[in-house]
């Protein structure tokens, strides 16, 4: 079923545990999501780097970040992440939050997210990833359920380079033709 090259997913999991700081709060005493979200990306990094063992992985995607429950200050944050799924170059990482309550050990599903990244060679252009070989349960839905996540993300790139043809690189300040009004 699996190719002779591939790597089991427990080879790409990286765990990260941290406590939340007075300097990560928003206005309303929670994690502030883009604290989160740059924990998920450099998780999701090695991750990558791990599995396809190159100097070099880049973000090609942040497909989603669901937030499901708010991290407080009394919390411990415990990102979990691996490869759930490859391509060619490409490698799609799972990344799940755990929130722990320090005071009372109460543990909740936080956040999940998706994130694609591609590994680079030396002369920074893709370079082939081995496939992945789920173990557990988990990981053997998040493998069989790739496919149409890969091809919704397809559907919204193509929708993505459609934008980018149609909207202005005008600032709102300047004139039709450029010129600063």
């Amino acid at each position: 079923m699996f190719m002779l090259n591939a790597k089991k997913t427990s080879e790409s999991r990286i765990i990260n545990t941290d406590q939340v700081l007075s300097c990560d709060l928003n206005n309303y005493n929670t994690l502030f999501g883009g604290v989160l979200m740059k924990k998920l990306d450099a998780a999701a990094s090695l991750s990558a780097r791990r599995h396809a063992r190159v100097k070099t992985c880049v973000t090609a995607s942040t497909d989603s970040i669901d937030f499901l429950h708010p991290i407080h200050q009394t919390d411990s944050v415990c990102i979990e992440s691996f490869v759930s799924y490859t391509g060619s170059s490409s490698m799609e990482i799972f990344c799940k939050v755990i929130a722990e309550d320090i005071l009372t050990g109460n543990r909740r599903i936080a956040a999940t997210a998706f994130l694609t990244f591609v590994a680079l060679g030396e002369d920074k252009r893709p370079v082939s990833v081995p496939a992945v070989e789920p173990e557990t349960e988990e990981e053997r839905f998040l493998f069989e359920t790739a496919k149409g996540r890969a091809d919704m993300r397809k559907i919204r790139r193509t929708h993505s380079k459609e934008l980018a043809e149609v909207i202005s690189l005008r600032k709102p300040w300047q004139a039709e033709g450029g010129a600063t009004a």
